[in-house]
């Protein structure tokens, strides 16, 4: 198992079109064999970072997804909207792996 966590720097005063945009791949993670464990929004603190975190099965899994996001129609419409909205400033991607108690 192999968690995404995604860190945004975002622009404060589009965080409806961040949050929308959010919305869109939730369940577009999911349509790929993906978990998604939300998108965390800023509330007390900065301003201007956002968190999202999803699960696949294995790194090979989300490499798959990766590939198959830039094919599918709504992935592309979803990029497509953050670029035109200019929500996003910019991001980093770490991936985790769980340890779970024996």
């Amino acid at each position: 198992m192999v968690t995404c966590h995604l860190r945004y720097i975002i622009d404060p005063y589009k965080l409806k079109e961040f949050e929308y945009y959010g919305k869109l791949w939730i369940p577009l993670v999911e349509k790929f064999g993906g978990k998604h464990h939300g998108y965390f929004l800023p509330s007390e603190g900065a301003n201007n970072v956002a968190l999202a975190m999803f699960t696949f099965p294995s790194l090979a899994e989300y490499e798959q997804y990766r590939e198959k996001s830039l094919q599918d129609t709504a992935c592309i419409a979803a990029f497509k909207y953050a670029e035109e909205t200019k929500c996003i400033i910019s991001y980093e991607r770490t991936f985790f792996r769980p340890a779970f108690n024996a």
